[in-house]
């Protein structure tokens, strides 16, 4: 699936820009046009069989440093993610040298997934955690063994959706080298995460020609209010067409006291020496690695540009509390390997 999408991405992305980016330079939030690499971004994806249709009534958002509609930017999110969900754990390792799993292990343990300290009933009460773009499982493999193993509570279970049925799919072929009982505890399904009251279970990819992102029309179910104890989203968030919406929508599903809790890559700029190099370190070599390793250039180069453009730490804790959630701690959220990612939380008050 992942081969056959190659192409087919790279047909939707011919020529938008030309320019170099110098990796140096600040890209100001307020341009939407910015100059990038040589390789050139289409914001019609009109060649793919699983493009959406431009609805008049679209926002204007980005991809990458294109302005493109967000029906435009599921489509090609999807292309991406689809062309990379083969090697995307491998290139992980790679582009992070590592780093995301020792990020990704603090993250869950910061959670404590399995132990609520706060329950009317049980520390060990069950659980319904929900992983937003859990994709490959990476995260919510982790959790369930938090919760299981390390805090002995087996009625945790975990829902894993991803609004992209190849990335959904690599997931739950891995979860089969899993503990009977955790794959018990696990559910997959798709949806997009600006809208989950529309959901269906994951079906399977059948043919190459198959639409890979999830349509609401094929919904056969959704998330009713206050159903979840702990949102998580790690590494996802930035590609979202809508992310206020998204918050939004957490903020519905979690239950009164329930948390929002999102890793993602964020920004360095407390440290211009370290920043610098690390800017030139994505911008040249990841997608160059992207290259050699996963045969797909365009893909990472898309997703060096997404993280340049999410929001600074400040600006997405204001998004945060800007959809009613409280948060805590120094500034609202913790920087790791001197900001490079980021995890932000926020709990939805008690009523």
């Amino acid at each position: 699936m992942a081969a056959a999408a190659r192409p087919a991405l790279k047909r939707a992305l011919p020529s938008l820009r030309s320019s170099t980016f110098l990796p140096h330079q600040q890209q100001p939030h307020c341009h939407h046009h910015v100059p990038t690499s040589r390789r050139s971004l289409s914001t019609t994806p009109s060649h793919r069989n699983d493009a959406q249709p431009t609805n008049p009534s679209d926002k204007e958002t980005h991809f990458g440093f294109s302005t493109v509609t967000t029906s435009q930017k599921r489509a090609l999110v999807a292309s991406v993610f689809t062309s990379v969900a083969d090697s995307y754990d491998k290139m992980n390792d790679l582009m992070s040298f590592g780093w995301h799993r020792i990020w990704k292990d603090h993250f869950v343990s910061t959670l404590n997934p399995g132990f609520s300290p706060l329950s009317s009933t049980s520390p060990t009460s069950p659980q319904h955690i929900l992983d937003i773009a859990g994709g490959t499982g990476d995260i919510a493999f982790r959790l369930l063994h938090h919760a299981h193993t390390v805090n002995s509570n087996p009625n945790v279970k975990v829902t894993i959706s991803d609004i992209n049925r190849a990335m959904l799919s690599v997931g739950k072929s891995r979860s089969a080298a899993l503990p009977a009982s955790q794959q018990a505890a696990l559910s997959f399904v798709e949806a997009n995460a600006e809208d989950l009251r529309k959901t269906r279970p994951l079906t399977p990819i059948l043919s190459q020609t198959e639409q890979t992102f999830f349509d609401p029309a094929t919904a056969t179910s959704g998330l009713e209010d206050d159903s979840v104890d702990l949102y998580t989203v790690a590494f996802g968030i930035r590609n979202f067409s809508d992310i206020p919406a998204a918050l939004a929508e957490a903020y519905r599903v979690l239950k009164p006291g329930g948390v929002f809790a999102c890793l993602e890559f964020s920004k360095a700029d407390k440290h211009p020496l370290f920043n610098s190099v690390y800017k030139e370190w994505s911008f040249r070599a990841i997608p160059l690695i992207g290259q050699l390793v996963a045969g797909d250039r365009d893909s990472y180069q898309y997703l060096v540009e997404s993280i340049e453009r999410f929001p600074r730490q400040e600006e997405f804790r204001d998004l945060i509390k800007g959809a009613g959630f409280r948060v805590s701690g120094d500034g609202g959220w913790e920087d790791l390997t001197g900001g490079v990612a980021a995890i932000h939380r926020g709990m939805k008050p008690r009523e």
